[in-house]
């Protein structure tokens, strides 16, 4: 048990009666997608309501009477006892209909309440799960800053500690649900006697419905996609209580890391639910669409398009059944960031491929932004960025890659990636691919490939044991087919050369009237 501070400013822990949920999880989320269908169909248009800024309180406060955050909630407090695959359930029932909403959910879920759940002091929990719970609060997390998006560890919010409360001052941006939240975990480094800031980041909670802990939205985001979140840059000047620091077990680096990769681990979630509506919206299309006296459905291009839908599918069903046997909040991610970084990486890709796919199938109206295809192809877009861009993690995978083979003393691929834990069933079946050595001194582009190849590797992996679990035969031979042909094609591409530079000047000697 975590022992809370305290402090003069501690407040009285409410009392609540914690009632037993009822309804097995199986109806619960049936009654989730009820509501979500109603709301979204029968009751509005969510095609009209997808492309406007905001959601109609009426339908959100339709959605949260269903109390889907109660799923992550420890049953202590009253809640569903935050089982990661009950987690994942919750946001792919969202996403099927709506990106955002799935994305809502999991700001609240994997960015507030998990890590409040783990670090929180015991004497907060009472009351912050309780406004969850019966008064639709939200909650969100503020790391980014301007200058510092991808380099988090020099972030400039700082605290000072001011006897019985902190003191942060910075500014945060691309907050999700800014604005909108009434709790954030806000990050932050102390400040020293001499001015400077401390290496290591903390985190606190800050309850914005207080007078001295609001945070003042100095500016809106047009963000282009997902309409119905807020995004903008936040003043943050506010007195922290000293009981609302969340406790590291180790060092708030670390916690940060914990909390990053459990979020990484929960993007299969909220891309299973978004991809299996691209693939269920291109069957249906390319089976009513006739094209030459013909449905769509028995061209053999159709078909490939259609069948990489479908692997995608069953890439994110094995990642699913990963997620929820290691992301519990039981358990310290720090070291698992290899996985994570794979994970999501994979996830964001191909729900844009999804989205683009789609897209390529039903032509012109796609291309509406109020048509599925043509809003599913922007929203899905911005997943490949935060959190971590995707090009910047494929680097970090290809460098732990490099770095693990360098300790091991070993240059040659399949060699090493055999005998690793992601990767051992999948190496075997592509022995003749990847029975190479590589340069352990390879360039940062290089590096950036070999991530993206050893990620199709591990998720061929994760889909072979989704089969040796007993999922749809089929339906694994086809995705290990798919993700074989995108590793030989990524190998191909990793074997040329690439060292072209950019031509700065380029503008000198280049209009091509001058050779006409």
């Amino acid at each position: 048990m975590q022992q809370s501070q305290n402090t003069s400013s501690a407040k009285p822990e409410p009392s609540i009666e914690k009632e037993e949920p009822v309804q097995p999880f199986e109806s619960f989320i049936q009654n989730f997608k009820n509501t979500l269908k109603r709301v979204f169909h029968d009751e509005n248009d969510i095609d009209k309501m997808g492309i406007t800024r905001g959601i109609c309180p009426k339908v959100w406060g339709q959605i949260m009477d269903c109390n889907p955050l109660s799923v992550v909630i420890p049953t202590e407090y009253g809640g569903r006892g935050g089982a990661v695959q009950d987690s994942l359930e919750l946001l792919s029932a969202a996403s099927y209909e709506s990106l955002a909403l799935s994305l809502t959910l999991g700001i609240n879920s994997a960015l507030f309440l998990q890590p409040f759940a783990k670090y929180g002091q015991d004497c907060m929990k009472p009351e912050v799960f309780s406004r969850f719970l019966n008064n639709q609060n939200m909650g969100g997390l503020m790391i980014t800053e301007l200058g510092f998006g991808s380099d988090a560890l020099n972030m400039q919010t700082s605290y000072t500690d001011e006897g019985n409360h902190y003191n942060l001052k910075g500014t945060k941006h691309w907050a999700g649900l800014t604005g909108q939240a009434d709790y954030w975990l806000l990050s932050a480094r102390k400040q020293t006697e001499q001015g400077g800031l401390q290496r290591d980041i903390d985190f606190f909670v800050c309850d914005n419905t207080q007078p001295d802990q609001n945070i003042v939205v100095d500016e809106y985001f047009e963000n282009l996609g997902l309409y119905q979140i807020p995004y903008g840059r936040n003043i943050v000047d506010v007195k922290i209580p000293k009981l609302q620091k969340l406790i590291p077990h180790t060092n708030g680096i670390q916690l940060m890391l914990d909390l990053l990769h459990r979020s990484r681990l929960h993007f299969p979630g909220m891309g299973m639910g978004f991809v299996k509506r691209m693939l269920d919206e291109a069957i249906t299309h390319c089976q009513g669409r006739l094209i030459g006296g013909k449905p769509l459905f028995v061209y053999d291009q159709v078909q490939q398009h259609l069948a990489r839908l479908q692997a995608n599918f069953t890439i994110l069903s094995a990642f699913c059944k990963h997620s929820a046997g290691v992301a519990g909040i039981e358990n310290d991610l720090t070291s698992l960031g290899l996985e994570a970084n794979i994970i999501k990486t994979v996830t964001t890709d191909l729900m844009q491929d999804s989205s683009q796919t789609l897209l390529t199938l039903v032509g012109a109206k796609g291309y509406k932004l109020n048509h599925i295809a043509g809003r599913g192809t922007v929203d899905s877009r911005p997943f490949q960025i935060f959190e971590g861009s995707n090009d910047i993690l494929y680097a970090q995978i290809g460098e732990a890659l490099v770095k693990l083979m360098k300790n091991a003393k070993q240059n040659g691929l399949y060699l090493y990636l055999e005998g690793h834990r992601l990767t051992e069933r999948a190496a075997k079946y592509l022995k003749e691919l990847i029975n190479f050595d590589i340069d352990i001194q390879m360039s940062q582009r290089k590096l950036v490939e070999i991530g993206r190849v050893m990620s199709r590797i591990a998720s061929m992996d994760l889909v072979m044991k989704l089969g040796d679990a007993g999922f749809r035969t089929d339906l694994i031979d086809g995705a290990v087919s798919i993700l074989r042909q995108e590793i030989t094609a990524l190998l191909s591409f990793f074997s040329t050369n690439q060292t072209t530079l950019v031509v700065a000047d380029y503008q000198a000697d280049s209009s091509w009237r001058k050779f006409v």
